[in-house]
This record gives C-alpha cells, sequence and structure tokens, in this order.
C-alpha cells in the first residue's frame, strides 16, 4: 500500500507541487492560493475541520485545520499526520508553555499561551494569577471551545475565564464576536510588574487587558527616569508612567484618548504611593503633542507606545509617515541631551525601517540620534524562528542630543 492510500481518520488537504517547502522548513500556514483544489476542493471542507495536510504526492506532512473561507486557509498543529486537536494534545501543549513561564516569572502574571509560538494556533491566554482572558482568533480553535476550556481547568484549575472573543480578526475567519464569563472574573483583576502593582478592567480594558509584551522593557525604564520631568504618550491605564514615577520621576504627565484608561491610571498611581506625581491629559496624541509644544513644555524623557500604525502590507508608507510624525513631535519635546523610548508594534514595520523613521524625525529637528538600548516583546512572547509575524515588537532607547 503507498503512503497515499495509508488509511487516516482525517481527511485530507493536497498542496500543489512544491507548496511544501515552507511546511518543511518550520513554518505553520498553508494559504489558499497553495492547495491543490483539483484534488481535495476547498469547498467541500467546514470551518474549523481537522485535516491531514499532505504533499502533491500525497505525502503527510502533518495534522491541523481547515477554514476555506480564510487566505491563510489551514494552520499545521502537529508534524504527526494523524495527531487531532483534542483536549489532550492541548493540555501538553500547555503544559509546556506554563513550564517556561514559571520558569521565568516570580508572578503569575504573564502572557500563558501565544499562538503559533507555543504550538497552539489561533489561542492567546493571558494570565492574572488565578483569571485568564482567552481569545480563539481562529476557526479551528473556536471549534475546539469545549476542550481549550476544560484543558484550561485542569492545567490551572483558574478561578475564572473571560473569554474576550472581540476581535477583528475573528472577522476575517469569518466569526462571530463575543465576550463571555466562565465561572468568577472580578473587575478590576490585579497586576504584578516589576514591583509595581496595577488594576485593570478585562471586560472593558484593550485586548486582553494588559499589554505583557512591554513589560520587560518597561524594565529598563528606571535608569532614564530618575528625577526626569516624563510624558507618557498612549499611556492607556498607566504602565509606563506609573513605573516612571515609582524609577523616581519628579513628575509624569499621561496623555490617552481614553477617560477611561486615564481615570484607572491616576488610580493605579495612587495605590502606588506615586499619585502626587502623575497628571492626565485627555487627547489624540498627536494634537496633545503639538499643544504641548505650542505651550513651550520641555521633557526629559518622553515616551511613546503607540497602537500599530501598519496593519496591512497596503499601510506601510503611509504608516511609516505616521511614525515619523509622531517621533518628529515628541523630540521638540525634549529638552537638551534628552530620552526617548519609542516603539512600534507593526510586524508589517521591519526593525531597520522603525530605526531609519526615528532617525529622520531626529535629523528633521536638527537632533543627533543615540541608540542606546534595543528593546524586543517579553519572553511570555516567544517569536517562532519561521513565522515573522511572531515578531513583532521594537523598542528604541535613545538619546537626542543637541550638537
Amino acid at each position: 500500500m503507498s503512503v497515499a492510500e495509508t488509511a487516516s481518520p482525517l481527511a485530507p488537504l493536497r498542496l500543489k507541487r512544491r507548496e511544501e517547502r515552507r511546511l518543511r522548513a518550520g513554518h505553520l500556514w498553508v494559504y489558499s492560493n497553495e492547495v491543490d483544489t483539483g484534488a481535495t476542493p476547498l469547498t467541500g471542507f467546514a470551518p474549523g475541520q481537522p485535516v491531514r495536510i499532505e504533499a502533491h504526492n500525497g505525502r503527510p506532512l502533518g495534522s491541523g485545520y481547515v477554514n476555506p473561507h480564510s487566505l491563510i486557509c489551514a494552520r499545521l498543529v502537529s508534524r504527526d499526520p494523524d495527531q487531532v486537536l483534542d483536549k489532550s494534545l492541548l493540555v501538553h501543549r500547555l503544559n509546556v508553555a506554563l513550564s517556561l513561564r514559571q520558569r521565568l516569572y516570580e508572578q503569575p502574571c504573564y502572557r500563558l499561551c501565544y499562538g503559533e509560538a507555543d504550538g497552539l494556533p489561533g489561542l492567546i491566554v493571558d494570565r492574572y494569577g488565578d483569571i485568564l482572558a482567552v481569545q480563539l482568533t481562529t476557526a479551528g480553535m473556536e471549534a475546539v471551545r469545549e476542550a481549550v476550556i476544560a484543558a484550561l481547568e485542569q492545567v490551572l484549575r483558574p478561578q475564572g475565564i473571560l473569554l474576550r472573543n472581540d476581535t477583528e480578526v475573528r472577522r476575517l475567519e469569518g466569526l462571530e464576536t463575543y465576550v463571555e464569563t466562565l465561572g468568577e472574573v472580578p473587575d478590576p483583576v490585579v497586576v504584578s510588574e516589576n514591583g509595581a502593582r496595577f488594576e485593570v478592567s478585562l471586560q472593558s480594558g484593550q485586548k486582553t487587558g494588559w499589554f505583557y509584551d512591554q513589560a520587560d522593557n518597561r524594565g529598563r525604564l528606571r535608569r532614564y527616569a530618575a528625577g526626569a520631568r516624563v510624558l507618557d504618550v498612549f499611556s492607556y491605564v498607566g504602565a509606563w508612567g506609573v513605573q516612571a514615577a515609582l524609577a523616581g520621576a519628579s513628575e509624569v504627565i499621561c496623555v490617552d484618548s481614553s477617560r477611561e484608561a486615564l481615570e484607572r491610571a491616576a488610580h493605579n498611581a495612587v495605590i502606588n504611593g506615586v499619585g502626587d506625581r502623575l497628571q492626565t491629559r485627555q487627547g489624540d496624541a498627536f494634537e496633545a503633542l503639538k499643544a504641548l509644544r505650542e505651550a513651550d513644555e520641555r521633557f526629559d524623557l518622553v515616551i511613546l507606545d503607540p497602537p500599530a500604525f501598519i496593519k496591512r502590507r497596503k499601510d506601510i508608507e503611509a504608516g511609516t509617515e505616521a511614525y515619523q510624525r509622531l517621533n518628529q513631535l515628541a523630540i521638540r519635546l525634549l529638552g537638551r541631551d534628552g530620552f526617548l523610548v519609542t516603539a512600534s508594534c507593526s510586524h508589517h514595520m521591519q526593525s531597520g525601517a522603525f530605526r531609519q523613521a526615528v532617525h529622520r524625525a531626529a535629523r528633521h529637528v536638527d537632533r543627533r540620534l543615540q541608540i542606546l538600548e534595543w528593546g524586543q516583546q517579553a519572553a511570555d512572547h516567544p517569536r517562532h524562528p519561521a513565522i515573522v509575524e511572531t515578531d513583532y515588537l521594537k523598542a528604541l532607547y535613545c538619546r537626542l542630543v543637541r550638537d
């Protein structure tokens, strides 16, 4: 019996000739134009259906799940062609992910599962002690929702789980959006980071409530913030600003468009004992920076942690211009030899391009840029070496010198 004729409990998804090379090199995604639709028509599959992924000659590449309505029409889950994404596999992969976080983190506050990088495409889990915020971002993971919940309960026995399935990426998968609470999920929950304590809302906060990916970069802030007047732009609930104040900043101004986020930032400053040194200003970041410039305000340290300006490849030119303009406005507010911490979470913005955008912003206002440190996403967001999209966060620690 040939390999192609070997019985399998999974329906085959066959690729075109030479389209298996990326999977053999370690990638986990299959695009719809790579499928041999003559041999295995995509219309024959249901969204989220488990499949056996095969090369053009029928040789198995592994198992995964399919979504015929998505550009990324399949994701590889296992190199075992007969392995089904079930509770047993979920428990195993979650335990492997947990062992890494327990080794690296003293407090149970981290991203427990980061999708493909932890071997579970389409699953994001953030941990807040006994509370979990979960996102199921693909049809394949939504199809095993109950197994995911059972696996999380077996591995962690959480007090509560919040399903924050209201992300835009679900619409790309043809999925409905919803938010659902299982068990008891208090509002707010507590986050411990770098010796600071924060209260955040998982129900109304951005994404899963907290941005753990910047934790290590915020930990570097201490040496730059002592004695400084600090401006924290896109501050959200004060993660950067409060930690700057705790590091000895003389004054911190947090700027964000959300009144609710700023109220939370002020509260977090109070519970950390630095409420007297943190102020908030609501408004558009670009307009706020212009207004501060017109008021002739000066800062020793400016922090920029904006949302992704480049969400699609076609946005690269406009997004790059936005990053340059934002940094230019910030640099104008810096005093002599001031410090700038600036970040990009756009995976389409390459590291070199981001560095050049900040450099051009500095040259435009006749400042010389010194890059002191280069930060990336924290270790609870491990990068998959074959999937560049998992390597997205860039943070520059800069000094701006007036010659």
